[in-house]
């Protein structure tokens, strides 16, 4: 039987008008905590870098408020990668993204003692962008440093890797 029809129930997706079977229970009668359980969300980056120097945003809200960071933020359902990072440059600092190249992937996760308070699967791209970066959405400052810089900083995790990593090659 083709995959997506009603009796293949291990599809990933489900067709138009699909209810599940869990004996008595429906998939509203799932406690919330169960449908709720904590899994990462998938937020994406991008290294704009104008000579030795890449663009980072001070992040304004939570997880990491106050925190140096890439431009950036979540996907959105639906939301291609790059589509996604392209949106949130544009959104963070005004500016708009040339080609872009994937960088790296990393988990950003923030924790406070032993209790996890957010966890990120972060996408990171780099690539050219053209305009004048300015602070805007959620993000409270923008500017250009060196990597040197970028290391005297209070960052988010794993940043500096990908620096390192999406560097242009002098």
């Amino acid at each position: 039987m083709p995959r997506g029809t009603r009796q293949d129930l291990t599809s990933p997706f489900r067709p138009l008008g699909f209810q599940a079977n869990f004996g008595r229970m429906s998939e509203k009668s799932i406690p919330v905590e169960a449908a709720e359980a904590a899994r990462p969300g998938i937020g994406v980056s991008v290294a704009v870098w104008r000579d030795d120097r890449v663009l980072l945003v001070q992040r304004a809200r939570a997880p990491f408020a106050g925190v140096w960071s890439l431009p950036g933020g979540r996907v959105e359902w639906g939301e291609r990668l790059e589509d996604a990072a392209r949106r949130e440059l544009l959104e963070e600092t005004g500016l708009r993204a040339g080609p872009l190249r994937l960088v790296s992937a990393i988990d950003a996760i923030h924790r406070e003692g032993d209790v996890v308070r957010a966890h990120f699967v972060v996408v990171s791209f780099t690539g050219e962008a053209e305009g004048e970066a300015r602070a805007a959405s959620d993000a409270a400052a923008a500017m250009f440093v060196t990597l040197g810089e970028a290391a005297g900083l209070a960052v988010t995790p794993g940043l500096l890797d990908v620096l390192a990593l999406s560097r242009p090659a002098a």
